[in-house]
């Protein structure tokens, strides 16, 4: 939207001292005034409002999301336990295993050679 020069604000001033009169037009500027002082405030109400509501619901998913990373923390922490307990299952069974087979190995009589 272009902005009004000197020349059209005059036109615009003298347009309407001929609608409204000389004695109306000081009681409209002042309406004016004050329904665009109104409308200021209200606007920069709105403003801090959407403001306020955007900084809520940021925090709302920064605390969303940091517990889902802990929890997926956590996750990976006792993924990691279920690997290591099933290779410690897994050694302990090849532990048993040779134990096994060393007593089966002592329980046999030596082949003597004659």
């Amino acid at each position: 939207m272009p902005s009004l020069g000197m020349q059209e604000i005059i036109v615009i001033f003298i347009l309407a001292l001929i609608v409204f009169g000389p004695r109306k037009l000081p009681e409209l500027g002042k309406t004016l005034g004050k329904g665009m002082a109104e409308f200021k405030k209200a606007s920069s109400e709105l403003k801090q409002t959407w403001e306020d509501e955007v900084a809520k619901e940021k925090e709302v998913l920064t605390s969303t999301l940091d517990a889902v990373n802990k929890s997926m923390a956590m996750d990976n922490t006792d993924k990691e336990k279920e690997a290591l307990a099933s290779t410690l299952d897994d050694a302990n069974k090849s532990v048993a295993s040779v134990a096994s087979v060393a007593t089966d190995d002592t329980d046999k009589p030596k082949d003597t050679v004659q």
